[in-house]
């Protein structure tokens, strides 16, 4: 005799509850996450503020070109080829920073900003010309240029007194 399977059974359903607990069949997770997971996180944060960092720096420098371009237009101005009245500054600067992340000593992070210094060319600028006055009058001094043909001192200081101050 052959055996017939019973198909009359049927699994029983029974109403689930959205506040039943559901039956779990994985093994419950660690509290500690896995090490290689840790060190993958770790360096994907790392990658995440050298980007950051990166980008601030081309932010920077955008906004330094921009400074550049707006004293050109400026400068042009100034000299009006078709009897144009020369017209105001292009641009206001006021105090800018860019986002910065910083390594603290416990080796944490901190996001924060960083100022923009939009008159550091002007300032090296105006420190150099006066380093090269200064060798300059030394210069002259040492070569004896300082004296008229009759003997006399002539006075340098008038020469080498305007200096570039930033007007902002």
């Amino acid at each position: 005799m052959k055996k017939i399977p019973n198909t009359d059974k049927k699994p029983i359903l029974r109403r689930v509850s959205l506040l039943q607990p559901k039956s779990v069949t994985t093994a419950i997770v660690p509290l500690r996450p896995q090490e290689e997971k840790i060190t993958s996180e770790r360096g994907r944060l790392l990658v995440q503020i050298e980007r950051i960092n990166q980008m601030a720096g081309e932010l920077e420098a955008a906004i330094l070109e921009l400074k550049a371009i707006a004293n050109t237009l400026n400068t042009q101005r100034r000299y009006p080829v078709l009897n144009h009245e020369p017209s105001q500054n292009t641009c206001q600067y006021f105090a800018v920073s860019v986002p910065w992340v910083k390594r603290k000593p416990d080796e944490s992070f901190i996001l924060t900003t960083r100022k923009v210094d939009l008159f550091r060319a002007e300032r090296e600028a105006a420190l150099l010309a006066q380093q090269l006055r200064q060798q300059t009058k030394k210069r002259l001094a040492s070569q004896g240029h300082g004296k008229t043909k009759n003997g006399a001192e002539t006075e340098t200081k008038p020469l080498f007194k305007k200096v570039l101050v930033n007007k902002s």
